[in-house]
């Protein structure tokens, strides 16, 4: 599965403000540390506290520092087609536009830039009336949006549909429902790959990774390709690794088993494991 990094985004306080000061060291730490915790990309958002007229010159200075730091792809992930034409211009290689939706102007303002860098993009099951609490909905509008890429020259293989996870604290049904919205795509649209944003279903939760965690293996088993996730959390890249592994996603069991080997994702590590192992002696006792 594709593991994009979720920390750099504009909407956490620490980020803004390293946006602000320009904290190139802040922003690098943070992802060189999620590459290091098996982050496969790494989403940057400027977020708007700074103002829409900000967001170019924040994301393009985001993206530069950021490529300095790492050389997985990016994600760009703005709604404002501005912010996304300046941080085109600067990418090393080919990034992911994080998104595109059934809203009239995100499509107008999106699309052209997806088609023109033939970019892979996340499409969002949301439209102008907002987020439906029902799949049938979701689905419609996914069928439309796909429409809109295909007319484009975008190929299905391209598009990655976000069914859209909400909080389950204020809406209890959330995750049944995109589970079912999942299934109802990949059926109708082989081709399409499937992605969420993974920590908005546990927002104001107590436990939180526990509640990521198992969402994570239902979606997994239901076609999940990339999430957007906090690689840092080693009990979530556990339950990520041994999840594939028991559906098969995990040729020979190479990945997993390496992770354990190399002491990976919170598995512990050789040392750690051989001095589990070793038996009590007596200057221990003392």
């Amino acid at each position: 599965m594709e593991i994009i990094g979720e920390k750099i985004n504009g909407t956490r306080a620490e980020v803004a403000a390293a946006i602000e000061t320009r904290d190139t060291a802040f922003i690098r730490g943070l992802a060189r540390g999620q590459v290091e915790a098996g982050a496969t990309s790494i989403d940057v958002n400027a977020g708007t506290s700074r103002g829409r007229t900000h967001e170019p010159e924040d994301l393009a200075w985001l993206v530069q520092t950021v490529q300095e730091a790492v050389e997985v792809p990016l994600c760009l992930d703005s709604p404002n087609p501005d912010a996304l034409r300046a941080a085109l211009s600067l990418t090393r290689t080919t990034p992911l536009i994080n998104s595109i939706s059934g809203e009239g102007q995100r499509l107008e303002g999106i699309l052209p830039l997806v088609a023109e860098h033939g970019a892979p993009v996340i499409a969002l099951a949301a439209d102008d009336s907002g987020i439906s609490k029902e799949a049938d909905v979701r689905v419609e509008v996914v069928t439309r949006v796909l429409q809109a890429t295909r007319a484009a020259g975008v190929a299905d293989s391209r598009v990655y549909v976000d069914p859209l996870v909400m909080p389950l604290a204020g809406f209890a049904e959330s995750g049944a429902v995109t589970l079912e919205t999942m299934r109802r795509v990949r059926a109708a649209f082989p081709e399409v790959k499937l992605a969420v944003g993974l920590s908005n279903l546990s927002f104001a939760l107590p436990a939180r990774s526990l509640i990521n965690r198992v969402f994570l293996t239902l979606a997994l088993a239901t076609g999940l390709d990339a999430a957007l996730v906090d690689p840092q959390d080693p009990d979530l890249m556990q339950e990520l690794v041994a999840a594939e592994l028991v559906l098969g996603r995990d040729r020979f069991c190479r990945r997993y088993t390496v992770a354990y080997r190399e002491g990976r994702y919170g598995f512990p590590s050789r040392v750690e494991s051989a001095a589990r192992r070793r038996p009590i002696s007596p200057s221990d006792r003392d």
